[in-house]
């Protein structure tokens, strides 16, 4: 191999180094999003002892309008557990979550509601959450009935309560729970 021939193999090389280089450069210098966690929701997560809380957000037409709570609560543990969800102005309603099981708030029959969901539609209502001695303070998205999708959980203007009422959602026990979360 002649002195110009290694020369242009040279440059060659070094022109696929710099391409290789640069190519690769941006997972070094950026973050890899695909190892960040979020919730794909609407709704948001929070876990509280052995309760796991998925996908959690009131729907509700107004600020000072009842809200329902919508969204699963998994009790990993071997012992029944009770959530309560304390909002604005003394709202609060309380979830009965059988052991090893899941409730889905989604039904009619576990309407959760809140008499007032404290933000408007679009803004984060804090909530407290509270299960035995453990409680967390999080912020729980309020969206309305603008999406088709929520629109049948708008709760009437006739379930709201005064604002230190309670609410008790009843339990929905799946056999599958145990096995399947």
């Amino acid at each position: 191999m002649n002195p110009v021939q290694r020369g242009k193999l040279a440059i060659a090389a070094a022109a696929i180094g710099v391409g290789l280089l640069s190519v690769t450069g941006c997972g070094f210098v950026n973050a890899q999003q695909t190892s960040h966690q979020y919730s794909a929701s609407d709704g948001v997560k929070a876990d509280l002892g052995q309760l796991q809380l998925r996908n959690m957000l009131i729907v509700a037409s107004g600020e000072n309008q009842p809200g329902r709570v919508i969204g699963a609560v998994f009790n990993k543990s071997n012992s029944d557990a009770t959530l309560t969800i304390s909002g604005a102005n003394g709202a609060q309603t309380e979830i009965p979550v059988k052991a090893n099981s899941e409730t889905y708030l989604n039904d009619e029959a576990d309407a959760a509601v809140l008499s007032t969901a404290g933000t408007r539609p679009g803004g984060l209502s804090p909530v407290t959450i509270r299960s035995g001695s453990d409680s967390a303070t999080i912020n729980v998205p309020v969206v309305d009935g603008t999406l088709p999708e929520y629109k049948k959980y708008l709760p009437s203007s006739s379930a709201s309560a005064t604002p230190s009422s309670s609410s008790t959602a009843t339990p929905t026990h799946t056999e599958s729970a145990a096995a399947g979360h």
